[in-house]
């Protein structure tokens, strides 16, 4: 089976040992996250030059994510092995940045008492536990636990978004953000954003920057200005931890479906997150629901899937990679592609595309079609930007996606694009040169062979916009 989803592991502790990075994208991983919650910027930075070094030696484009901290609340580290909180139990939390021990909890924000009423749930740890405010009590809050569990680490602590008086990003995230981008980081996440503005923040303001700005969708707020937020935005996050709390826990299937729908009819990538195979952790195989949870998000659509502690700090980070690789390449070969055309019609009719996107999209529908009609071994996206192949990918093709780039970025993005091979064309000239050299690159890595039908898509200004304007059928020499 091959997989055409994508996935992204988490690397941590368990994880960013060379021989054990290289194990993961033996097994699977297309993207590699570097979660700057938990990170020091030096460490973070080794980590990254780590991976980029695994990636080389195995010869595999891999993509890196810098995931920003944002406005994320969260507890100082607790004791040990950490502490468990039974049903009924009473503690207090108070702002402050110490260590935090069974009976106080210190909250980095420094605004908790005002903000925080008597009444609120509070959750910890995207939903581990949860607890009841019973109001303030001196410096400190009085809490009951409502539903107990373990905590380690420093988890956050889910305070409702429109309280929050912080802004996105915040200045610990530009700082991180300006020494991921000299570095030539791939791809930025961006935790909590509210609005288009928020996005745009970190990828064009006051300049661009370079790397895909991936916009996480974890507030009320942002599911509110959902539409101006993908319109802005490289790819988006379906991040289910915070949205889960932000939200009765009945509403985050639809809001997943919605949030997919809506990135799918603007033709961004959409990656699906949190507890995809928590169990994994310490197990060796999933639960069935989170073999279903996996499976159903390639069914809704998305292009990527991601895990989390699972492989930063789970017993056997590889094998969860196989896992997933498998469950995800089984659904990809189950998917409606039949279906998919007059889904894609529906989304289309409801948005507001510029005449540039009407071209790419025309082109790009009729090259998916055209790859249906005559069974073409490969289609073939030649992209400056990457913007060609993100194209191509949301009309889903049977047939392969394979994207060329003279950019070294711009393949590593690619990673993100649903089934898509990305390749280095080092090469440059007119469309028919660039065309020739994909070609014999593409024979030349076993992809395409002589007398297979290729169709060939790209712009006629290679170098210069965001439209794709061109459409070849191709018999391979």
């Amino acid at each position: 089976m091959t997989r055409r989803t994508k996935i992204i592991a988490s690397i941590g502790p368990a994880s960013d040992d060379p021989r054990v990075l290289k194990g993961l994208i033996q097994s699977g991983m297309d993207i590699a996250r570097i979660n700057l919650s938990h990170e020091s910027l030096d460490l973070a930075l080794e980590r990254y030059h780590r991976i980029r070094a695994v990636a080389a030696e195995v010869g595999r484009p891999v993509g890196i994510l810098a995931d920003l901290p944002g406005p994320k609340v969260r507890l100082g580290k607790l004791p040990g092995d950490g502490v468990l909180l039974v049903d009924g139990q009473e503690f207090l939390i108070t702002p402050g940045t110490d260590s935090s021990t069974a009976e106080v909890f210190q909250v980095d924000y420094e605004d908790l008492l005002t903000d925080v009423h008597e009444g609120d749930q509070l959750v910890f740890g995207d939903g581990a536990v949860q607890v009841l405010s019973l109001g303030r009590q001196g410096d400190h809050l009085r809490v009951r636990v409502n539903h107990g569990g373990h905590l380690t680490g420093r988890p956050g602590i889910h305070i409702p978004s429109d309280r929050l008086r912080i802004a996105t990003p915040t200045p610990e995230d530009l700082r991180f953000l300006d020494a991921f981008v000299d570095v030539g980081v791939d791809m930025v996440a961006l935790s909590f954003v509210r609005s288009a503005h928020d996005v745009r923040r970190v990828g064009t303001e006051p300049a661009p920057r370079g790397p895909m700005v991936v916009a996480k969708i974890e507030t009320r707020a942002a599911v509110q200005n959902l539409a101006s937020i993908v319109e802005v935005a490289d790819a988006v996050m379906v991040a289910r931890g915070d949205l889960g709390s932000e939200f009765p826990i009945e509403e985050l299937p639809h809001l997943q479906k919605e949030i997919i729908r809506r990135c799918i009819a603007a033709g961004r990538p959409v990656i699906t997150a949190t507890q995809m195979l928590e169990s994994m952790i310490h197990s060796p195989s999933p639960t069935r629901a989170e073999a279903s949870d996996v499976a159903n998000a390639v069914f809704d659509g998305s292009s990527t899937v991601m895990l989390s502690g699972e492989t930063a700090i789970g017993d056997d980070p590889e094998h969860v990679v196989d896992v997933m690789s498998r469950i995800a390449a089984r659904a990809d070969e189950k998917f409606d592609y039949a279906g998919w055309p007059a889904l894609l019609a529906s989304l289309q009719l409801a948005t507001g595309d510029s005449s540039d996107s009407r071209v790419t999209n025309a082109v790009t529908s009729a090259a998916q079609r055209a790859a249906s009609e005559i069974g073409a071994a490969a289609i073939l996206c030649i992209s400056q930007s990457g913007f060609t192949v993100r194209s191509v990918a949301r009309f889903r093709p049977k047939a392969k996606i394979l994207g060329f780039s003279s950019d070294p970025r711009t393949v590593a993005q690619l990673t993100m694009s649903w089934g898509t091979t990305p390749y280095l064309l080092e090469a440059s000239g007119n469309a028919d040169e660039l065309t020739n050299e994909a070609i014999a690159l593409a024979k030349e890595k076993g992809e395409i062979h002589s007398g297979d039908l290729v169709v060939v898509v790209g712009g006629s200004r290679f170098s210069k916009g965001r439209v794709t304007d061109t459409v070849r059928v191709i018999e391979v020499p």
